[in-house]
């Protein structure tokens, strides 16, 4: 059975800003550009047998500077809706919310159409995402690829480790790098984090 690799989009200049950026599509800065064409020796190192990418533009154009082909756009792949927080940075957050920590205390709700996400909601969307994963694993030989989101990426490697969502508090991703999560003796691990070629 093949490996997951989690493919964070390249930089953006709301991520160089530290601004929460989940359904504002925010598209690649020139530098994200090239962290992504820079990851195309490494993503092609391994067999690849499906791609899945969130529908946002910085995600989906990683996916193709990385060289990666057959893509499958999936909605459950997009970042965390931070709700009344998009756009906001963690400093502005606490100077209303002094202690704010967005892996225990989620987001202020935001407009209808995006009432932000609680922890255990993004976790339901991940553990959504690891089946398709699976199911992937089983079907096709070789590797699965995720190209999305930090905080959404870093739950869903929470989630597969058997931790609950806030678990994810505690793998910091760089935009513009593949992680790679394998099995030893049957259980899932960590092989590889933040990689670049």
């Amino acid at each position: 059975m093949g490996d997951l690799l989690l493919v964070r989009h390249g930089e953006t200049e709301w991520a160089l800003s530290g601004r929460h950026t989940s359904w504002t599509d925010i598209p690649l800065t020139d530098n994200g550009r090239e962290q992504a064409r820079r990851l195309a020796p490494l993503v092609g190192s391994y067999h690849i047998g499906a791609v899945f990418s969130s529908p946002m533009v910085r995600a989906h154009e990683t996916a193709k500077l990385a060289g990666l082909d057959g893509i499958r756009v999936d909605p459950d792949l997009c970042e965390w809706d931070y709700g009344a927080y998009e756009g906001v940075t963690t400093l502005e957050i606490q100077r209303k919310r002094p202690g704010w920590f967005l892996f225990d205390d989620g987001v202020a709700p935001g407009p209808a159409e995006h009432p932000g996400e609680s922890p255990d909601e993004v976790g339901a969307r991940a553990d959504r995402m690891l089946a398709k994963v699976d199911a992937a694993l089983a079907e096709n030989e070789g590797s699965v690829v995720l190209v999305a989101h930090s905080h959404f990426l870093r739950v869903l490697t929470a989630r597969r480790l058997g931790l609950p969502a806030s678990g994810g508090a505690h793998f910091l991703l760089a935009t513009g790098t593949v992680s790679r999560l394998s099995t030893e003796h049957g259980r899932p691990v960590v092989a590889g984090w933040n990689l670049r070629p």
